[in-house]
């Protein structure tokens, strides 16, 4: 809204598992005006919303989510107890107000439904869908993964050497390729797992720190898991886990043009004797687990649930779709010519398999 010189902005943000914080603020010369900090929260004692709202008053327009929630540390008396929010959850209503910031609701989702494609095309369309959102030119947008062939799908700082069997590999003619995010590697054949792709800009995660932003980013996730009757949470850093095992694991990779990926595997009914001849899964690699076997740390959905991977996939999109409005999308013939470039430049060639050999 205009007023001169001034406009009127108004942000929300509602914090999981607690409550919604708004802000609504005037900008005079590049300066925050006339803060307002509300909402549904609980604050001791009354007089503490007064050193917030001063604590903002006159802060550049500019200041980063770091700096803002500082502020208000900074003029909070010392008795002062917010139950339900924090300086962080002001300063991300902050940002949202001023358009730095961004809500899932902010944004027209699409949901791509399983495509089946070589597994390089998979790792190289997330790059594509990635850029193409950070650029402005594609929705934020869910894809669902879909294999043609066995596959290994190693993170981007992994040695092949140390995390795949070559000879395994052979035997069982199973694709290794290198995806552009870091974590673990992989294993997946037709029908044994669950994996998706969210591709968004990092407005959405503007504020939350790389740990927080994995169950930010997969609270849909959840909410579709206890509908199949599975109680999961995120074992940090990137590990989804039951009360009966671990049943997933996810990556994420930040591009410069502001777009994101951040991605799930899910497993629903690997082998557990193939991967490990495929997979070397050290001792090391299980310490902090609390575990012996690598075959306890795969606990397939199948088992869990008694449903079809193709049901519970429908589960997890329809739940997505209520929630956040999405509506359905595809794979454009474009996307489809660049990724195989980029699967012909990078993704499928030894110089990018073999980088960390």
């Amino acid at each position: 809204m205009e007023h001169g010189a001034m406009r009127e902005y108004h942000g929300e943000y509602k914090v999981a598992g607690g409550k919604l914080v708004v802000v609504d603020t005037d900008v005079v010369g590049g300066k925050l005006s006339r803060v307002s900090v509300n909402g549904d929260f609980f604050l001791e004692p009354d007089e503490a919303l007064y050193d917030i709202n001063a604590a903002l008053e006159g802060l550049d327009a500019e200041t980063s989510h770091g700096e803002l929630a500082a502020a208000i540390r900074r003029e909070l008396r010392p008795d002062a107890q917010l139950f339900g929010f924090s300086p962080e959850a002001i300063a991300t209503a902050v940002r949202r107000a001023l358009g730095k910031a961004s809500g899932f609701a902010d944004h027209q989702w699409e949901i791509i439904g399983p495509t089946p494609l070589p597994t390089a095309m998979h790792v190289a369309m997330d790059e594509v869908l990635t850029r193409e959102v950070g650029a402005g030119l594609r929705n934020p947008t869910l894809r669902f993964w879909e294999w043609e062939s066995p596959s290994v799908v190693i993170g981007s700082f992994q040695s092949m050497r140390n995390e795949v069997d070559a000879d395994a590999v052979l035997r069982h003619g199973v694709s290794v390729v290198r995806r552009m995010s870091g974590g673990g590697a992989m294993f997946m054949e037709h029908g044994n797992a669950i994996t998706y792709s969210l591709y968004l800009p990092q407005s959405l995660v503007d504020g939350l720190s790389f740990a927080d932003s994995y169950p930010f980013l997969d609270d849909w996730v959840m909410e579709g898991l206890k509908k199949l009757g599975i109680s999961a949470w995120y074992q940090p850093l990137n590990d989804i886990a039951t009360d009966i095992g671990k049943i997933g694991g996810a990556a994420q990779k930040r591009l410069s043009n502001g777009g994101m990926l951040h991605h799930v595997t899910m497993s629903y009914d690997i082998d557990a004797d193939k991967m490990l001849e495929i997979l070397r899964i050290g001792r090391e690699k299980l310490s902090d687990k609390g575990i012996k076997s690598a075959k306890k740390r795969v606990d397939p959905l199948r088992r869990q649930t008694g449903l079809t991977r193709e049901e519970i996939i429908q589960v997890l999109s329809e739940t997505f779709r209520e929630r956040y409005q999405a509506v359905d999308g595809t794979l454009t013939q474009a996307e489809l010519t660049t990724a195989q470039a980029l699967v012909e430049e990078k993704f499928g060639t030894d110089e990018w398999l073999y980088r960390v050999p």
